[in-house]
C-alpha cells in the first residue's frame, strides 16, 4: 500500500476507482450496471466468475471493456469439442537447434474470457481449472507460473445443452459467482442500436494498472468484520444444508444438496469488496445479503420434488435470505 499512507485512504482510493471504472465501461456497456459490478467484485476478491446468457447478449464486449478500463492483457479462447489442453496451456516444441522450448498457450494473460465452456471435454476443462486455483499450469513436468492478477471469467449458453459436458458441481465450486446475464431492458436496447448505428468508437481509458490491482485485492483481504456478519453468512450457508440442525424449511423440502465451507468464504471475502465499492469500511449484513444469490446459485441442487413443482434456485435462496 505504499501510495497510500493509510488503510483508510486505500479505501477510498477503492471506491473512488471503482466509480472511475464505471465511468469508463459505460462508455461502450450500455446498462448492466449489477453485472459489471459483480465481475469488478470478483477480480478484487481474487476470484472467478461463471457467466450465463444466451449468445448476442456482448460477453466478450463486456469483459473486454473491463480488461481495457483495468489495463491488464486480455485472451479470449473459444471452447469446442476437439479442443485440447495443450491448445490452452500450451506445449513444448524443438526449435531450429533440435532443444526444446515451451510455446506458451493463450491462458498467459490477466483475463481470460472461456467462451462456453460446457462445450469441451473435461480434460480440457480440468487444465483451465488447474490454473484457476493454483495460478500456475504444469507442462511436461514443468511448472509455470501465471502473470498475476489472474481473472477467468467462463461462459455457458443455458439454451443448447446437446453435445455439451456440463460442469460437475465440484468444478462449478471453484468459481465464486454465477452470473445470469438478462436481455437489457427496452430503454437500454434502443441505446445500444442507436449507438451501433452512429458507428462512434469509444475510447476506453485505463483506469487501474496490475500493481494497484494487486494492492486492493491485499486491501480486501485486511478488511474488518465483526463477529455477526461472519456468524449471519455462515448461518446463511447452514440453512442450505439438509441435514444440518439449521436448515431452513423450503431448503429441507426442496434441496437435495447445500454448499459447501468455500460458500461461507466467499460470501465474507464478497462482502468485505461490496462494502469498499460501496464507500464503507466493513460490511454490515445488508453486503452478505447484496452478493448471497450469485454465490449460492451454482453450489445448491434441487431435488425431484423442487423441479416437479417449478420451485427455482432463486425462490428457494431468496426465501432463505
Amino acid at each position: 500500500m505504499s501510495e497510500h499512507t493509510t488503510e483508510v485512504e486505500a479505501a477510498d482510493a477503492l471506491h473512488q476507482a471503482y466509480i472511475d471504472l464505471k465511468k469508463e465501461i459505460s462508455k461502450v456497456i450500455v446498462g448492466q450496471d449489477d453485472v459489471v459490478k459483480l465481475l469488478i467484485t470478483s477480480i478484487f476478491c481474487q476470484g472467478h466468475a461463471l457467466l450465463v446468457g444466451v449468445p448476442g447478449l456482448a460477453k466478450t464486449l463486456l469483459i473486454r471493456t473491463i480488461a481495457s478500463a483495468l489495463h491488464l492483457d486480455f485472451n479470449r479462447i473459444q471452447f469446442t469439442p476437439d479442443l485440447m489442453p495443450s491448445d490452452i496451456l500450451g506445449a513444448e516444441t524443438l526449435d531450429k537447434d533440435r532443444n526444446f522450448k515451451f510455446i506458451k498457450g493463450p491462458i498467459f494473460s490477466n483475463i481470460i474470457l472461456a467462451d462456453e465452456i460446457n462445450r469441451t471435454p473435461p480434460k480440457t476443462q480440468a487444465a483451465l481449472l488447474e490454473s484457476m486455483q493454483e495460478y500456475s499450469v504444469t507442462v511436461a513436468g514443468k511448472q509455470w507460473k501465471l502473470d498475476e492478477p489472474f481473472f477467468v471469467l467462463a461462459t455457458q449458453n443455458p439454451i443448447e445443452q446437446e453435445g455439451t459436458y456440463p460442469l460437475p458441481e465440484a468444478q462449478l465450486d471453484r468459481f465464486m459467482f454465477m452470473i445470469n446475464l438478462d436481455y437489457p431492458s427496452y430503454e437500454s436496447e434502443i441505446n445500444i442500436v442507436k449507438n451501433e448505428s452512429a458507428g462512434a468508437i469509444k475510447d476506453v481509458k485505463g483506469v487501474l494498472d496490475a500493481k494497484q490491482i494487486l494492492a486492493f485485492q491485499q486491501l480486501v483481504n485486511k478488511v474488518p468484520v465483526a463477529d455477526n456478519v461472519i456468524e449471519y453468512a455462515v448461518s446463511l450457508v447452514h440453512k442450505t444444508r439438509p441435514e444440518s440442525d439449521r436448515v431452513s424449511d423450503i431448503a429441507k423440502s426442496y434441496l437435495e444438496w447445500g454448499a459447501g465451507p468455500r460458500a461461507s468464504q466467499f460470501l465474507i471475502k464478497g462482502a468485505k469488496c461490496n462494502a469498499l465499492l460501496n464507500g464503507k469500511y466493513s460490511p454490515d449484513i445488508e453486503d452478505v445479503q447484496a452478493i448471497a444469490e450469485p454465490i449460492l446459485r451454482h453450489r445448491i441442487v434441487r431435488n425431484f420434488k423442487a423441479e416437479a413443482e417449478g420451485i427455482s434456485i432463486s425462490q428457494i435462496i431468496a426465501d432463505i435470505l
